[in-house]
């Protein structure tokens, strides 16, 4: 490592160079050249470790002019986990600074890297003098010190492993294409086809026009199922036996997501694309090997099934595919995401092996899911919440037909999902209970009767129903049911009215005076807190209710937050924070629960904060903090009276 003062002759440089870099490009020309009296620059060949863990005293703030970095940590195995990569224009030593401590993560050099470093006590300066230029930092602070407790959750809970660490999470598509992108023209024979998959030895083949326009792709499986077995001639044109449209996702991509595409649409080949143009083909087998415990195993599983019993234990198998998401560094969010598409397959294998049973319905219906499932949050311990809603019947004997069907179908269903582990409602709120087993018109009156009739204690029953999302047959009818629930509910604003003061009357776990936590004070759970509902509903109800006030149609609670920041009705901090806190304390529960199933216990959401590290109390403490800041907004958002 070689550092160098910058001469004078060398300043301007520096000055441009900063202008580059926020929050440094927000200063004013003079502040800029002052402080570029005060750079030095150092180089730092590739393999140069720049901080060691938990040993460098951090005596500058590091900003990168060329080359890159990693930043990693060790855990007690040495294994390297927390993998992330910083480049040109990225910095690192601002966290140390902050929190006056060593350095907390490793810094090595991928490359030959030369970094602008601003001393200790300048950069201290500028944050004290620059509200702006503190904030941004403050921001990543924030940032980083979240993740640092999502660590600790995983160090002290779940052991890594070791190489795939974050694959998922951290390497995009893009950078797992294998070879060269083959293609044949729409008219070349099924012959030519198969010649060239096998001259390059690739299980896919792009269709392209002469104008290089995506028109479909050929597979294997397309070989076996449309030429091998239907005895399609191999003098027919490629474009008899091709998959169309063909599915595509950006190169920048993150596996993670790749693999949620390729499980939502049932394929095995997506389509990666950059710039416009089409790059290269990548699988769920190119993913697989990323990662030990997947996920495509288990939906192959559950695809495969001819009867309803055997699909009973594979519910049970999310637990396996969860432990492997948590050891590989996934976010709560990602989890609940992934558990969610395989209990949405698992109800789609019963409800279609239902109707080959029971026959085709009177009349076409749509399968909701309600709360946590609606959201896309379940975890391990999530019992069933949902509804049926059908097309209304032409006439009485139709009608009659239809709610003798649909009862019976769904008692039947409700059944299975038990036996498949997903427990009973004990408010009944399922489709098995005729109340909420209702054609279109009597569920746009039962909501309208919430929205314009609204009595306080029916509004806190019904908000489970407006989490609704369509998980099997006719999806357009949930669709419908949402935008004149989004029509009313932009109209009516007593319901809103009465959904806000219901956001303001919990208040958080913490003693008002030295914000200590507040815990059962006796019981089974003494010393306990519930964190579903004093720490995460709060935010699950101020997503819904803005949602519902300003038309947003998402359910998930994430989304809700993005798009009102995006739609500028909530600011970006506090998103962020939202976002960060939210997640937090989902990766806490899900972690707990984990725990507790592999030692044989019934999940529960039951946290002891004794239990916890300093810094996750200190996050969690955070969290319940930012509930009473949401609680402000929302009294003043709507102008109630805080009195």
């Amino acid at each position: 490592m070689r550092k160098n003062h910058i001469k004078e002759n060398e300043l301007k440089a520096a000055v441009t160079f900063l202008k580059t870099v926020p929050p440094f490009s927000g200063l004013k020309d003079q502040d800029l050249r002052r402080l570029s009296e005060s750079l030095s620059e150092g180089f730092y060949p590739k393999g140069t470790l720049i901080f060691s863990q938990d040993r460098t005293d951090i005596d500058a703030l590091y900003l990168i002019k060329s080359g890159g970095v990693k930043l990693y940590l060790k855990d007690e195995e040495n294994m390297e986990i927390l993998k992330a990569y910083r480049g040109p224009g990225d910095y690192f030593g601002a966290l140390g600074i902050i929190m006056e401590t060593k350095a907390y993560l490793n810094v090595e050099a991928v490359e030959d890297t030369y970094c602008v470093l601003v001393p200790k006590k300048n950069f201290q300066d500028f944050l004290n003098a620059n509200p702006g230029f503190s904030a941004f930092y403050l921001k990543s602070f924030c940032e980083k010190y979240i993740h640092a407790a999502y660590y600790e959750l995983r160090k002290k809970r779940v052991s890594p492993k070791a190489e795939t660490t974050l694959c998922l999470f951290s390497q995009n598509i893009g950078g797992i294409i294998k070879g060269t992108l083959h293609t044949c023209l729409p008219d070349e024979t099924v012959q030519t086809a198969s010649q060239k998959m096998a001259k390059y030895h690739i299980g896919s083949l792009l269709v392209k026009d002469r104008n290089g326009e995506l028109k479909g792709i050929i597979t294997d499986k397309d070989l076996r199922r449309k030429v091998v077995a239907k005895g399609i001639s191999y003098d027919d044109p490629a474009k008899s036996i091709m998959s169309f449209p063909v599915k595509t996702e950006p190169a920048q991509a993150v596996c993670f997501d790749a693999l949620l595409s390729m499980l939502k649409n049932r394929i095995h080949h997506l389509a990666v694309e950059r710039q416009g143009d089409i790059i290269g083909v990548v699988t769920a087998h190119d993913i697989l090997l990323l990662q030990g415990n997947s996920p495509i195993v288990l939906f192959r599983e559950i695809a495969a099934q001819t009867e309803i019993e055997g699909l009973y234990p594979l519910s049970k198998k999310n637990r396996d595919v969860a432990r492997a998401l948590v050891q590989d560094g996934a976010k709560a969010n990602n989890i609940t995401r992934m558990i969610t598409v395989l209990n949405d397959q698992i109800l789609d294998r019963i409800l279609t092996l239902l109707i080959e049973e029971m026959g085709s319905p009177p009349v076409p219906f749509c399968w909701m899911v309600l709360g946590s499932e609606g959201r896309k949050e379940q975890t391990f311990s999530t019992d069933q919440d949902n509804a049926i809603i059908y097309e209304d019947p032409d006439g009485p004997d139709q009608e009659k037909e239809a709610r003798e069907y649909f009862v019976k179908f769904a008692q039947k269903a409700v059944g299975h999902l038990a036996a498949c582990g997903y427990s009973l409602c004990k408010g009944d709120i399922m489709a098995s209970n005729p109340k909420w087993n209702q054609p279109f018109s009597e569920w746009q009156k039962l909501f309208d009767h919430w929205i314009f009739s609204p009595d306080p204690q029916q509004v806190l029953h019904s908000t489970i129903f407006f989490d609704f999302r369509p998980a099997f047959g006719k999806m357009e009818l949930a669709h419908r049911l949402r935008n004149h629930l989004v029509k009313r509910g932009l109209h009516e604003k007593i319901f809103i009215h009465h959904l806000a003061r219901d956001c303001m009357a919990a208040r958080p776990p913490l003693s008002s005076l030295f914000k200590n936590f507040m815990v059962d004070k006796d019981g089974k759970h003494k010393g306990h807190i519930d964190l579903k509902t004093k720490g995460l509903v709060p935010f699950v109800d101020f997503a819904r209710l803005m949602s519902l006030d300003n038309g947003i149609t998402a359910t998930n609670t994430l989304e809700r937050i993005e798009s009102l920041k995006e739609q500028n009705f909530i600011s970006k901090d506090l998103a962020a924070r939202i976002r960060e806190l939210y997640e937090f304390q989902m990766q806490l529960r899900l972690v707990h629960q984990l725990n507790m199933a592999e030692n044989g216990k019934d999940p529960d959401n039951y946290i002891n904060p004794s239990e916890l590290t300093d810094i996750e109390k200190h996050t969690l403490k955070k969290a319940f903090l930012l509930i009473g800041e949401i609680q402000v907004f929302i009294g003043d958002y709507f102008h109630l009276n805080l009195g």
